[in-house]
């Protein structure tokens, strides 16, 4: 593990994030971010970007993408309704000598080394949370780790990056915060074509026709407000292919999924799905 000394105290650095995401479509949002990263002048400072939009529709996976545009290091924190403002920051443990030692965060660990951080569900957090980022935020672009006793500046490589759940379980957030934290970007569902594209993607080993009843079902979720995503497209998906695979009778691939969409999202999503007068029995390619 990498280590760093800042004011005599040594800092343990996490370990970026190496995801296997798959980014097809939504280029303008991606555009949108990069944007909002560049430097026109010397004097200039970077922006602090908020993707917002429904569970599942691939706002974490933008933010990564945008990051590897850049070719930086991503350091990813999953913030929850237990965050403490240490979390953010550094957090001190025990070591196996007996002795403290103080671990930095994902997000302090892109600031030292130059790295993008993307805060996840990020209005997760309480405003107690928040207040520790708020210097990091604006022109001063550093920490203070009241834990460490030390004060941490960014990196002039650093990138930030949060993306926000729409729903009811979460924060509002603080004026102060919510005024550092723009441009707001949002993302919405994808169309049929792109959403088709994302799914092959993600299922390279399923047939045309089950992606078309893929695409179909969430465009017509999609049409009456329903937050089923293309995530929930996948896991229907995949579960399919998985009972057509264990299943030792023949069995329609109509069947699977719908018995597929009613264990993942439950009976009511039933209601978008497409019916066929003569559904035609399916077999899947030998592995």
């Amino acid at each position: 593990m990498a280590t760093v000394n800042i004011e005599g105290v040594t800092l343990h650095l996490a370990h970026p994030d190496t995801l296997n995401l798959v980014c097809v479509g939504q280029e303008e949002v991606v555009r949108q971010i990069l944007a909002a990263w560049i430097l026109v002048d010397e004097r200039d400072l970077p922006l602090h970007p908020r993707l917002v939009g429904k569970p599942g529709v691939g706002k974490t996976t933008l933010a990564y993408a945008a990051a590897q545009r850049l070719s930086r290091e991503v350091y990813i924190f999953q913030a929850t309704v237990d965050t403490r403002p240490e979390d953010l920051l550094v957090t001190p443990v025990i070591s196996e000598e007996g002795r403290i030692k103080y671990m930095a965060s994902p997000i302090v660990t892109a600031m030292i080394r130059g790295g993008v951080a993307i805060i996840d569900e990020a209005n997760r957090m309480s405003e107690k949370s928040w207040a520790s980022l708020a210097p990091l935020l604006d022109s001063r672009r550093y920490v203070e780790s009241i834990v460490a006793g030390i004060k941490i500046k960014a990196h002039p490589d650093f990138r930030l990056c949060v993306t926000m759940n729409e729903d009811a379980s979460t924060f509002d957030l603080p004026e102060y915060i919510d005024s550092r934290l723009k441009p707001i970007i949002y993302v919405d569902f994808p169309e049929a074509e792109e959403e088709k594209e994302i799914l092959r993607a993600n299922l390279p080993f399923a047939e045309e026709e089950l992606l078309n009843y893929l695409v179909t079902f969430l465009q017509a979720a999609h049409r009456q407000g329903e937050p089923y995503s293309v995530r929930d497209g996948v896991n229907i998906g995949r579960y399919a292919l998985k009972r057509l695979r264990s299943s030792p009778e023949e069995r329609t691939l109509k069947e699977a999924l719908k018995e597929a969409v009613v264990a993942v999202l439950g009976p009511e999503a039933l209601n978008y799905f497409p019916e066929e007068e003569r559904p035609q029995p399916f077999r899947l390619r030998p592995v």
